[in-house]
This record gives structure tokens, C-alpha cells and sequence, in this order.
């Protein structure tokens, strides 16, 4: 069973999604969401420069961001992203042995799951927050609406991810049980490449401003 403290993670309700393809611009990618307001980060563990990326931000950032690692999907890739330096891991979907591997390391992890059997046999293993993912296709807040029925009052936490966008966030945000949000659109993988790093900070603004409401007080221009 996990005794993992996502509260720090969860606060400003937006993990933000990010595939690097070059280890060296680990550094700038996580100051520039800084900047935005997001200190809560997902690193995909989809490329060759990925766990030296997790360990850039690590060496550099230290406690001021919440570093996640995500698709991790074997017992191997758990250890190698605590060893980075991650805090918490995800998934796309839930693997028991993965769940366990990540729990034997002290690492938090976030299952990814879509159907109530999912839920259930992440919950219990002690998974309270979990990863509703691919979002968009699996029913979307609609989905979130119906299975709040009969999981709500567990007190499991879901974070949508998976075609999550600016113009849903708010919506996703207001479903039951909803944590927190994923999303690759506030770093998109281009931006990266680009350096385009006030573009990333001017998203990821944007982001918390609708995440807070602040964006009806037109704090977005």
C-alpha cells in the first residue's frame, strides 16, 4: 500500500506533460513552465535523452518542482526513474507488478485506468489517485460524471489525460472527482524543439489562469 503525499503535486490542479528529445534542454523547458506558474511535471520516459532529462531538472530545480516520471511500464524503468531522481511515477494503463515495483521503491505512482475493473484493482493496491486516460475517447467528462456514481465516495482521484486541451481544462476541471489535469499542450513536443520557451511560459500561464478562474477576471491577453 502507498502512504504517498500527492497534495503538493495536486495543488495548482495542472501536471504538465512533457516528451524531450534533447537532454540539454531540460533546463530551460522547466524554467520557462516555472515561470508560467506549473511546477508539477510529467517527463515521458519515450526517448534515449529522457532519464538524463530527469536528472538535469533533479540537479538543477531540486524540491522546486514535483518531478513525475511517465510510461513507465516495467518493474526496470520504476528503478531507473527513482534512481533519476523522479518522485512519482504514471502510466498509461495498470500493471500490478508496476504498481508494486513502484511501491517497493517508495515512489508514488499514478496507474492509468478506463474501466471500473481498472479502478478497482488499482484501489486496491492502494492507488487513490489515478490516471484516466486516453480522456477524450474513454467518454470524457461524461464518463468522469457516471463513474463518480459508484467511486466517489471511496475518495479516489482522477487526472484526466489523454486529448486534453486549453479550450477543455476548465470543463475537466469541474468534473467530479477530478484532481488534477495532464496535458502535453502546454509544452508541446515542437515548442520544445523550437526553444520556443516564452511560448511555453505564455501557455502555461494561460493554463493556471483557467485553472484558477483568473481568466474571467481577464487575466488572459
Amino acid at each position: 500500500m502507498s502512504t504517498f503525499d500527492y497534495s503538493a503535486i495536486l495543488a495548482n490542479r495542472i501536471v504538465s506533460v512533457i516528451t524531450i528529445d534533447r537532454a540539454e534542454d531540460a533546463e530551460p523547458l522547466t524554467q520557462a513552465l516555472l515561470d508560467g506558474g506549473l511546477n508539477a511535471l510529467e517527463v515521458t520516459f519515450r526517448t534515449p535523452a529522457a532519464p538524463e532529462a530527469v536528472k538535469r531538472i533533479k540537479a538543477a530545480f531540486g524540491d522546486k518542482v514535483h518531478l513525475g516520471v511517465g510510461t513507465l511500464l516495467t518493474g526496470a524503468q520504476v528503478v531507473q526513474a527513482a534512481e533519476a531522481g523522479a518522485s512519482f511515477g504514471l502510466a498509461p494503463g495498470f500493471n500490478p507488478d508496476v504498481v508494486r515495483a513502484a511501491h517497493e521503491r517508495g515512489l508514488g505512482f499514478i496507474p492509468g485506468v478506463m474501466t471500473p475493473s481498472e479502478i478497482e484493482g488499482a484501489f486496491e493496491l492502494g492507488c487513490t489517485v489515478q490516471k484516466f486516460f486516453p480522456a477524450d475517447v474513454a467518454g470524457g467528462v461524461k464518463m468522469l460524471k457516471t463513474l463518480s456514481g459508484p467511486y466517489g465516495h471511496l475518495g479516489i482521484k482522477f487526472i484526466p489525460l489523454g486529448g486534453v486541451s486549453e479550450a477543455t481544462l476548465q470543463e475537466f476541471l469541474a468534473a467530479p472527482g477530478v484532481a488534477a489535469v495532464g496535458g502535453s499542450w502546454i509544452a508541446d513536443r515542437n515548442l520544445i524543439k523550437a526553444g520556443d520557451w516564452k511560448g511555453i511560459t505564455t501557455l502555461a500561464r494561460r493554463a493556471v489562469a483557467i485553472a484558477t478562474g483568473k481568466e474571467e477576471e481577464g487575466a488572459i491577453g
